[in-house]
């Protein structure tokens, strides 16, 4: 698998590593493993998906995640963005907004030991102030506009990626923050799914 994501993107030693100390098959639905390591998207439940591993490397590169303190994402989903995330910086902070999808995750965390990530069953869209701000912050899901609220919750010099959905489809974005102003720039188009309000029980 990482052979293959390395043909479309050369990864740094430290990403590199920690797709490979991080099991896929631990994160895809029973029934998935046979493809666990193809580079593919997968469904998960409540009409939702992992992202495919040469996805999930191109956010972690842009991300430009490694030796920070605090990463917060916004979307946990299956929990394998978190999981790769947590083998790079000190604290991963994720939400998510489905409480079944949640619960699995954490089990995954709690089997492979991943003591560094801290989850909360809330709306991702109000983020989480009590540990902000974060060095980094990532949406796992496609969004309109950023919302102000968070923002507020980047540090200065810090970054946000996002996939932003667009007219006519998504475009993967990437803002800094840089004396208290959004700068931003436009990677690569990109597909996810869209970032919904609320929580599900």
């Amino acid at each position: 698998m990482v052979e293959r994501i390395e043909k479309e993107l050369k990864l740094s030693p430290d990403v590199k590593r920690a797709f490979l100390d991080i099991n896929r098959k631990d994160f895809v639905p029973n029934g998935f493993g046979h493809i666990a390591y193809e580079l593919d998207a997968l469904p998960i439940k409540e009409r939702q998906w992992i992202s495919s591993p040469l996805t999930v490397a191109k956010m972690t590169h842009y991300l430009e995640v490694i030796g920070v303190d605090k990463v917060l994402e916004i979307g946990c989903g299956s929990g394998y963005q978190s999981a790769i995330l947590s083998k790079l910086c000190r604290r991963v902070f994720t939400i998510e907004r489905i409480d079944t999808l949640l619960k699995e995750a954490k089990y995954r965390f709690r089997k492979n030991r991943l003591n560094n990530i801290f989850t909360r069953f809330d709306d991702g869209l109000r983020g989480w102030r009590e540990f902000a701000p974060y060095d980094r912050i990532l949406f796992s899901a496609s969004i309109k506009e950023i919302p102000e609220t968070i923002f507020q919750q980047l540090k200065e010099g810090g970054i946000l990626l996002a996939p932003i959905q667009l007219e006519n489809g998504q475009i993967l974005k990437k803002f800094y923050k840089i004396d208290n102003e959004i700068k931003v720039q436009e990677l690569e188009p990109c597909l996810f799914v869209p970032i919904l309000n609320g929580r599900v029980k």
